[in-house]
């Protein structure tokens, strides 16, 4: 391209409304531009590099026998109710009605329709397996758009789906996918970690993510670095403690503790530690209401706790519902004499002679044990910290922020069972299909390489995405000799297959290569004075300094460069 008569732009400010560095950049290099929160449109630079993404993922799909197809955004209301997702997904759903009055929505995810796609082919036993895939807009009302691409409400997304007729072909697809999976987030030159993650409203037996390490990411991945293990926050065990017998039992003593309603409040006034505490949190689960113990220096892992009570709601209760179940005001809560069920995590159960809530407002109780109260349920309720111990190895563990770019599910039969989607197995009985489901956010994985590939000067995009691969910078348009030799360089790399920028504006040179930089082209050659001596000037976009090389010798080492990439 070239870019005189070309529609190209850039801003010489940060939007003052973009967070994230990816979406600052973004915008400023002229890829995308905000047309609502959360809602962005993809310029045409911006529309090559995720172009060239979705390329790089079709072939991978293509290579594993993925076929694809493409499913409506429109779709009726009913399909999300029979499949039970319709209430989980409450107010993130776009809902409409037609002329005729009809519910519909706009596609968050595409399960639903797939099984309904997948009933069209699958009869007997014999018609399986397969796996299907689509390049999709997907419609969330984000509540808190933010981060430029990274958290929207508007998004393409590559979602495929197996079909098998049993856990073990299940077994096999995944892993097919999954390696497909691997190489595209490799060759987009992605720093990923792959971890286990919670199913949350997409159900089904395991889920796994990748994510991109960045320190703008939402999730938080915790790793070992002695074994590797790697999960999601929100899954990762807690290895179990061990008991202490340094203690004699004491007996529990109430104590006035005025106007200290919080862990470090009480701690100040009895000249204890937060470890010394046990929080009696009450959380509503599906409608019903649970005190839930964690040490004082602690948090309660929701995710944990949905688990154990198989509940799809899990909350902090409202200040009245906690001052109706304790009698006392919100900060006073602990688990003696109260008439909900208690669940105690598993630290809690190996202490001695610890502090807690005396329902009561302004008191508490001071060298409580396990003897003074009834705990329903014992688990691994808290969440994980820096420093625990690895639950594989043992070493201790370390956080770091990801972006989740993809993830993988073994979904079993859920949506099968929910949509009617069943085989006739050897034996002549109705089975339901085994079905996976796979995604990747086509502009997340966008905002995620710029957040790990930028500088203070802009974007360094990857030679395997970038828009263009090479920046051809021409230092006076008005040059005959240098116009002359900028044209040939260009003719010969277009030839060859290299995507080539041609700055042909008439601009100072220090605007042109400002803006090659800030637009990230991997690779620059610079024709000026220098080609009176048949000579230009090379250099990669991360390097410091130029070489001075023949226009042929350029035009080769371009060539190879671009031809070594793609292999």
């Amino acid at each position: 391209m070239k870019l005189k008569n070309s529609f190209f732009y850039t801003l010489r400010q940060a939007p003052a409304d973009e967070e994230s560095t990816s979406g600052a950049l973004l915008v400023r290099a002229g890829y995308i531009k905000k047309t609502a929160a959360g809602v962005y449109t993809y310029m045409p630079m911006g529309y090559k590099v995720l172009s060239n993404i979705e390329h790089i993922i079709c072939q991978e799909m293509d290579g594993i026998d993925c076929q694809q197809a493409l499913m409506p955004c429109l779709i009726p209301e009913d399909i999300y109710a029979a499949s039970g997702r319709r209430a989980g997904f409450g107010h993130d759903m776009f809902s409409l009605k037609d002329r005729f009055d009809k519910a519909l929505v706009l596609g968050p995810t595409h399960e639903e329709l797939f099984a309904i796609a997948g009933a069209m082919k699958i009869k007997s036993h014999k018609d399986l397996p397969f796996s299907l895939y689509q390049m999709q807009t997907k419609f969330r009302d984000e509540p808190r758009p933010r981060f430029g691409l990274i958290r929207v409400r508007e998004f393409i997304m590559k979602d495929a789906y197996t079909f098998d007729k049993d856990l073990a072909g299940l077994d096999v697809a995944y892993k097919k996918m999954f390696d497909a999976y691997v190489r595209i987030f490799d060759r987009l030159g992605i720093r990923y970690k792959i971890v286990r993650a919670d199913t949350g409203i997409m159900g089904g037996l395991l889920s796994e993510e990748f994510q991109a390490i960045a320190p703008i990411g939402e999730d938080t991945v915790v790793m070992c670095d002695h074994c590797g293990y790697a999960s999601n926050l929100e899954i990762t065990p807690c290895q179990a403690p061990t008991a202490s017998e340094s203690q004699p039992y004491k007996e529990k003593q109430l104590v006035h503790t005025p106007d200290a309603g919080t862990i470090e409040q009480i701690a100040a006034f009895l000249h204890k530690q937060p470890a010394d505490f046990v929080k009696t949190l009450i959380y509503k689960c599906d409608g019903k209401l649970y005190a839930c113990l964690v040490r004082g220096d602690d948090e309660v892992n929701e995710t944990k706790l949905s688990k154990a009570l198989k509940a799809t709601e899990v909350a902090l209760a409202e200040p009245s519902d906690v001052e109706r179940v304790t009698h006392a005001h919100v900060g006073f809560a602990g688990p003696i004499g109260l008439d909900v069920p208690v669940i105690m995590d598993q630290d809690v159960a190996v202490m001695r002679n610890f502090i807690v809530g005396a329902n009561q407002t302004d008191y508490h109780y001071v060298d409580v044990n396990l003897s003074d109260f009834t705990a329903a349920m014992t688990i691994d309720l808290r969440q994980v910290k820096e420093g625990d111990r690895c639950p594989q190895c043992g070493q201790p563990l370390r956080f770091a922020k990801g972006i989740e770019v993809g993830n993988t599910f073994k979904l079993g039969t859920k949506y099968s069972q929910a949509m009617d989607l069943y085989f006739q197995d050897e034996q002549q009985k109705l089975q339901p299909v085994v079905m996976g489901s796979y995604g990747i956010g086509v502009g997340r994985t966008m905002a995620a390489i710029v957040e790990q590939n930028n500088d203070a000067n802009g974007l360094i995009w990857p030679l395997s995405i970038a828009p263009y691969q090479v920046a051809l910078v021409v230092i006076n348009t008005k040059d005959e000799a240098q116009m002359k030799a900028a044209n040939t360089i260009y003719d010969q790399l277009t030839a060859a297959g290299v995507e080539v920028i041609m700055d042909d504006r008439d601009e100072r040179a220090g605007v042109k290569f400002k803006d090659m930089e800030l637009i990230g082209i991997p690779m620059r050659v610079t024709v000026g004075n220098k080609i009176a001596d048949g000579q230009v000037e090379f250099r990669l976009r991360t390097a410091a300094d130029n070489q001075v090389m023949g226009i042929q010798e350029a035009i080769d080492l371009l060539i190879k460069t671009v031809q070594d990439a793609r292999k």
